[in-house]
Formats: C-alpha cells, sequence, structure tokens
C-alpha cells in the first residue's frame, strides 16, 4: 500500500509541475511576447515607442529621471511630462494625470541602470487603475541610442 501512495504522490507533483508550466506559456502567449519582470510591468522597446509615436498613437510619456540628470541634459523625449518620482502618487490626482482616461496608454522611463524608478512609476499607475503602463526598457539611454526624438526641455529646467 505504501508503495501506491508513493507512486501517486510522485505522479500528482509530476502533474502540478506540468500544469505550471504550461500554464506559464501561455500567459507568455496571452500577452503577445511583452516582456515582463517578477514586479509584473510590461516593458516596451526604444523601437516600439519610436513607430507607436511615429504612427501618432496617443501615448502619455512621465520622465522620471532625477533632477540633476534631468538638469544635465539636452533635453526629453518629446511630449515627455517630467515629473520627480516622490511627488507622483500626488500628481495623480491633478490635471493633466487625473483627467487620462484608466485605459489611456502611459510609458513611464528613467535613467536607472535597471529602470528601477520607471518600474515603481509603473506599478504606481497600475495601482491607480492604469491598464496600459508600460516601462521603456533601458530608460532615456536606449531612447538616445535608437535616435529617438528628442525636444528642448522647458526654460528654466
Amino acid at each position: 500500500m505504501r508503495l501506491n501512495k508513493s507512486r501517486a504522490l510522485a505522479c500528482a507533483l509530476v502533474a502540478a509541475w506540468v500544469a505550471a508550466f504550461i500554464y506559464g506559456a501561455a500567459r507568455v502567449g496571452a500577452q503577445g511576447g511583452a516582456e515582463s519582470n517578477p514586479a509584473g510591468v510590461e516593458f516596451v522597446s526604444a523601437a516600439e515607442l519610436k513607430e507607436k509615436l511615429t504612427k501618432g498613437e496617443r501615448v502619455t510619456l512621465i520622465d522620471l529621471r532625477s533632477i540633476n540628470v534631468y538638469a544635465g541634459s539636452d533635453g526629453k523625449i518629446v511630449g515627455a511630462i517630467h515629473i520627480k518620482e516622490r511627488r507622483l502618487r500626488t500628481r495623480l490626482s491633478m490635471p493633466p494625470l487625473r483627467d487620462l482616461p484608466r485605459d489611456a496608454e502611459v510609458v513611464t522611463y528613467c535613467a536607472c541602470p535597471n529602470d528601477e524608478a520607471a518600474v515603481r512609476a509603473a506599478q504606481m499607475f497600475s495601482a491607480a487603475g492604469f491598464k496600459r503602463a508600460r516601462v521603456l526598457k533601458g530608460g532615456w539611454r536606449a531612447w538616445l541610442d535608437a535616435r529617438g526624438q528628442v525636444e528642448a526641455k522647458p526654460i528654466g529646467l
């Protein structure tokens, strides 16, 4: 009798492992191959973002670079709104972010080595009910490397 219980347990474990593997593969396929991190945030490549902007798709861009990095740069992605990360939660309750439809596409970016600030911001947008918050993979550096369109910052910044 003990041998049968061991076999049954082994079969159940193998079946659970296979089911978990199949479920994970199905989730990746359902996302259309979108890259995501363990925090559940989706990424968009600089090439994909450039294509969206070229086609005139509406994308709200949030620049989360630190004040020093932002001030020392030559510009920002065209149309981006620069927000200090620590003020983002408050800014979500103020125009223009307050007035954005919750199904609007929002792309956050920063100059962090692993997109940390942009990931946290995308999580904040998701927690606020935004369904399409994504992170620009590689952030500001990836955008410049892809020769993405840049505009001058407002005077005084």
